[in-house]
């Protein structure tokens, strides 16, 4: 049974991860595991992107109520652009990556890649960029960049700020546009995984717990999505690279030793 505390703790991880370049997927599947919780993984993992989806709501409510005002307007289609690569790629190989990201056999792997990438956006030179000056062909290989990110342990977030740093958008931009361009995406991922919503393991988790992991979600989101387009603005992400790449390293250690 899933308990407040640990639906609090979730709803943190999930929070900041998602918006910090380093995996929300993949630390998620390591805190379910480290709580005994892999059978409540669908319902758990879908409520707690229902709390991050509000918060990029909240942040971004001038944005979607310019899209609202004027839904055929330009950044309507950089948002349909860029979220096409991963509706394709999404619904070709669902079921194989619903399927890695059950075992977590490749987690250690991608925690690896996602730092190389992160440790390359630093030798990318700024870019001038604003969110006016972005065109369909850089909302498009954003996006590819983000359907890579369907392996459970590569960052979207990561993926996403470095294709968008390497198509020469500034820093706060890139950032900026990276979190607006996360809303049809987990949108997408909560609507093919409600089909399954209630089965396999729902029967673990309280009503209570889940509204605690919705809003803690929902709040470190929101603190995570506000602070990293600051933070970007003039600090490094070889951080985040570092970081991760240790994730990499601990999680292949542990599997290779049978501990995982």
């Amino acid at each position: 049974m899933l308990s407040k505390l640990e639906a609090f703790i979730l709803g943190l991880i999930q929070g900041l991860t998602e918006f910090l370049p380093i995996s929300s997927t993949g630390h998620l599947y390591l805190g379910r595991n480290l709580f005994g919780l892999e059978e409540a993984g669908l319902l758990l993992d879908t409520m707690l992107h229902v709390g991050t989806l509000l918060a990029v709501f909240v942040f971004y409510k001038s944005e979607f109520i310019k899209i609202l005002k004027n839904p055929f307007g330009k950044m309507t289609f950089l948002l349909v652009v860029g979220t096409l690569p991963a509706v394709v790629v999404g619904l070709l190989f669902e079921d194989y990556f619903d399927e890695i990201s059950k075992t977590g056999v490749t987690i250690g792997w991608e925690f690896l890649i996602t730092g190389a990438f992160l440790w390359f956006a630093d030798s990318i030179k700024n870019g001038r960029k604003k969110m006016d000056d972005i065109s369909y062909k850089d909302a498009f290989i954003i996006g590819t960049f983000q359907a890579v990110a369907i392996f459970p342990a590569i960052s979207r977030s990561g993926l996403t700020i470095v294709a968008a740093l390497w198509r020469k958008l500034d820093r706060e931009t890139a950032a900026y546009f990276s979190f607006l361009l996360s809303t049809p995406a987990i949108l997408g991922g909560i609507i093919l995984q409600s089909k399954n919503l209630f089965t396999g393991g729902s029967e673990t988790i309280s009503l209570q717990a889940l509204l605690i992991g919705i809003l803690s979600s929902a709040i470190f989101g929101y603190i995570a999505v506000k602070w990293m387009i600051g933070y970007l603005k003039s600090h490094s992400l070889k951080p985040f690279a570092v970081y991760v790449s240790l994730m990499g390293i601990v999680v292949l250690y542990f599997q290779f030793t049978g501990q995982f």
